[in-house]
């Protein structure tokens, strides 16, 4: 497993990171068993960086990876968590409750502080709301020793380019934009580098785009979108290969994308996403299939409030 640094905070993160929204039944019903064996087989490969959320599985998975994290030498990896966003529709940003959520997300993971918490999904409330009060809160947890860094998380990227002017923050999270389909990232970098905030990138596969079944109904991709990513996972198919291992290996392997965190709570794909990363990439494969992928290249979709998602 190879390790970059994660901006400022001078972590450094595995390049294949651990995200544990699976934990908490996302898109399958899962064993817990086989859950804490999948957060244990990730750092026997390696992967040292762990992310979960209250919004997962509706605090599931934290109270899962709690259980499995409890049995782990705190020094032997990094976790982050979040606060803000508890359900589809549920936000709450106040002092108040960003305060409270991390006592209670410590309680579940059975640890007394965090490496980073993230403001989750910010782009669904104002600007003022973040910078004004839910940043302040970030900083005195900080400040107290519960949170080592701070950051936010959202899936427009005009929202960090609108907020981390604003924001003393150390790190982000970005999803569905460092993939097979969409690079548009490399647009926000020269910004990160001028600031040095650290950023994780998360869903090589968007969301479970890039694969041949069916795409869940939820997904906000349009149809189009859908076709073609389909078209080219049948591709890869078509010729003995695995497009989740192509995405995997394509997002770990740019130098200025610290980490990317994949999710799953299979102890046989966390041992595979982790020998991929060490595979060489089949270049002609990567070069057709960034052609049939081309006619939706960086295209995405909106989330939250109409002035994060302005071209």
């Amino acid at each position: 497993m190879r390790y970059r640094t994660l901006g400022k905070t001078g972590l450094e993160v595995s390049v294949l990171s651990f995200g544990a929204s699976s934990l908490g039944s996302v898109f399958r019903e899962t064993n817990e068993a086989e859950s804490i064996q999948t957060v244990h087989a990730a750092i026997d490969e390696g992967i040292n960086y762990i992310d979960v959320s209250p919004y997962y599985g509706l605090t599931k998975a934290e109270a899962v990876l709690g259980k499995a994290l409890n049995e782990i030498p705190r020094d032997k990896f990094l976790l982050s968590t979040k606060a803000g966003r508890y359900g589809i529709d549920a936000f709450d940003f106040s002092a108040g409750r960003i305060v409270s959520s991390l006592e209670e997300s410590l309680a579940r993971l059975h640890t007394d502080y965090v490496d980073i918490l993230y403001l989750h999904d910010i782009e669904f409330v104002p600007a003022d709301i973040i910078i004004e009060e839910a940043l302040p809160a970030l900083n005195q947890l900080k400040q107290q020793g519960k949170i080592r860094f701070t950051g936010i998380c959202g899936l427009p990227l005009a929202l960090f380019a609108k907020v981390l002017p604003l924001a003393n923050v150390d790190a982000i999270i970005s999803y569905c934009h460092y993939s097979l389909n969409d690079t548009s990232l490399l647009g926000l970098l020269p910004l990160l580098s001028e600031t040095n905030v650290g950023l994780v990138n998360a869903s090589p596969l968007s969301m479970g785009l890039l694969n041949t079944r069916q795409v869940p109904e939820w997904h906000p991709a349009s149809k189009e979108i859908q076709t073609i990513c389909k078209q080219a996972a049948e591709f890869c198919e078509q010729n003995g290969a695995d497009i989740s291992k192509l995405a995997v290996q394509f997002s770990t392997a740019n130098p200025l994308i610290p980490t990317t965190l994949v999710s799953t709570a299979n102890p046989e794909n966390i041992h595979k996403n982790a020998q991929w990363v060490s595979d060489p990439i089949e270049q002609e494969l990567l070069a057709e299939v960034l052609k049939i992928l081309s006619p939706i290249h960086n295209q995405s979709w909106s989330s939250g409030r109409p002035e994060y998602n302005e071209q």
